[in-house]
């Protein structure tokens, strides 16, 4: 393995433990060479490296992955760029496919063959400040209730709104319900982050904050704002939703300092009638379960009725992912006379803290048979211990599961996104007893860039990868795509990982 190269910054302000490349170091990185081939070569166990795609060294979030027609098209969101500390101004980062220095939106990847994914377009967030658009969401419009054989994307632009792209032309969006048309679907918000849209009703979850909702009473945090999106081109707003207390009027929960607000939702539509809904992110977390249909007709100043039930977390971890596993048989219960089959939500704190620097977060098994009252039964996480995660820079725990409900991976293997330490894929067939069975983390290149953290009073900046969300299909590819510049990984299981998509037997 190559040495790790860190450098110290001891003239330039970093806040300990931020989650973000702090000070100048962002600027410094750009402008030192970090030399010929990786710093950190790529390690894995049971699952290997198919494509790869620098998205144009851009900060990733969200990956998302489209059948559309014949073709595969993978949808990235991306964070605002980084600013020169000098100017204030966002640093360059250029597409090559217009010879321009763009702001951070959506990168457009063909990955039909995962060999050689293509890049097809940059859909940059023009706002002057670096741009972003972390969250992405994608439809086919057959799906929807509009049924006009198009494809489209929702994502949110900077804080500030969420828009609708026509992107059946993958190459070529155009604009539905955009800023700059002035007719978004929601904007002069203050916040925005990841939504969640079902595609065969056309409801949206939306996460974001009013910039008038401070004046008008709401309690600090995003919250959801509900809306029919059925034909995206006339959006229809619902109603707004957040945990008990986060609205006007409202009283902060029993044992909380202040009414964690909303990272997330996941809805399993109207078949399984609940949204699982996700806060606090990385401390002070609540996983609530609601029940669909009550949501979307009760009062619209109702933040009681409809709620089915919640599992409140220890304050030093949150709720960035709720992920509905669904209900399973237990093999080892099988010769109980009751409970042998069971219903489990995944729910994943967000580490936050660079270099350990903070406490343990932990992805944790949560029964809801009983949604009353829900059961934590089961954690996983990555042992520091194993290896040098503590100290080869950024962050080092879990982010984020994936969210897809195909096969061949729902209910057998889960994937989480753990920062420096890569993806991990878990077993999860026995849910009291999930397992590791295969992880990839990526090699440090050229356009990795660094996180620092203070050290004996100096700022230390380290060249590390950032896992930071993971996508599949149902062809059983693993996407997943870095936080600090490195881009896209396409990845698959192979070995003994493989066994894990067999049924589990008794």
């Amino acid at each position: 393995m190559k040495k790790v190269v860190s450098f110290v910054v001891s003239t330039v302000p970093c806040v300990v433990a931020v989650s973000v490349t702090c000070g100048m170091s962002s600027l410094l990185a750009r402008q030192l060479p970090n030399g010929p081939g990786p710093l950190r070569e790529a390690e894995q166990k049971n699952m290997e490296l198919v494509g790869t795609n620098d998205l144009q060294a851009r900060s990733a979030y969200q990956p998302v992955v489209q059948h559309q027609g014949n073709r595969w098209i993978l949808y990235v969101g991306h964070h605002a760029l980084d600013k020169n500390p000098a100017t204030g101004r966002p640093l360059p980062s250029l597409n090559p496919l217009t010879g321009k220095s763009e702001e951070n939106g959506t990168s457009i990847v063909d990955v039909t063959d995962p060999q050689k994914p293509v890049y097809l377009h940059h859909l940059p967030v023009a706002n002057g400040t670096g741009g972003g658009a972390q969250m992405v969401r994608v439809c086919d419009g057959n799906t929807l209730p509009v049924h006009d054989n198009k494809f489209y994307l929702l994502r949110s632009y900077a804080n500030t709104a969420h828009e609708i792209w026509d992107v059946t032309n993958p190459s070529a969006p155009r604009p539905v319900r955009t800023v700059a048309a002035g007719n978004p679907v929601i904007g002069n918000l203050a916040g925005t982050h990841k939504s969640w849209w079902e595609c065969d009703t056309g409801i949206a979850y939306i996460v974001g904050s009013r910039a008038s909702d401070a004046a008008s009473g709401w309690r600090r945090g995003n919250h959801i704002m509900i809306f029919d999106l059925g034909n995206p081109a006339s959006p229809v707003f619902k109603r707004d939703w957040a945990l008990d207390g986060q609205q006007p009027g409202g009283a902060i929960p029993p044992n909380f300092a202040a009414v964690p607000s909303i990272h997330g939702p996941i809805s399993t539509g109207p078949a399984g009638n609940r949204v699982y809904f996700a806060y606090g992110t990385s401390s002070n977390g609540v996983m609530q379960i609601v029940d669909r249909s009550k949501l979307l007709s009760s009062d619209p100043t109702d933040f009681k009725t409809a709620e089915v039930g919640r599992w409140v977390m220890n304050p030093d971890n949150g709720a960035h992912t709720t992920f509905p596993i669904g209900k399973m048989a237990v093999a080892d219960f099988a010769p109980n006379a009751q409970g042998k089959t069971r219903e489990f939500v995944a729910v994943v704190s967000e580490e936050t803290f660079i270099q350990c620097t903070g406490p343990r977060n932990l992805t944790t098994l949560v029964d809801v048979t009983n949604e009353a009252r829900p059961q934590s039964v089961a954690t996983f996480q990555v042992a520091a211990s194993s290896s040098d995660s503590c100290g080869r820079g950024g962050r080092f725990g879990p982010h984020s599961t994936n969210e897809n409900f195909g096969p061949p991976f729902y209910q057998k293997v889960m994937f989480v996104a753990y920062f420096n330490a890569g993806v991990r894929a878990v077993d999860i067939r026995d849910p009291y007893n999930p397992r590791e069975v295969a992880h990839y983390v990526p090699e440090t290149t050229e356009k990795t860039d660094y996180r620092c953290v203070k050290i004996n009073n100096e700022n230390v900046c380290q060249n590390a990868i950032q896992t930071n969300n993971v996508e599949t299909d149902d062809r059983g590819y693993i996407f997943i795509v870095d936080r600090a510049d490195t881009g896209l990984h396409v990845l698959r299981l192979s070995g003994d990982a493989l066994k894990a998509l067999e049924p589990r037997s008794n």
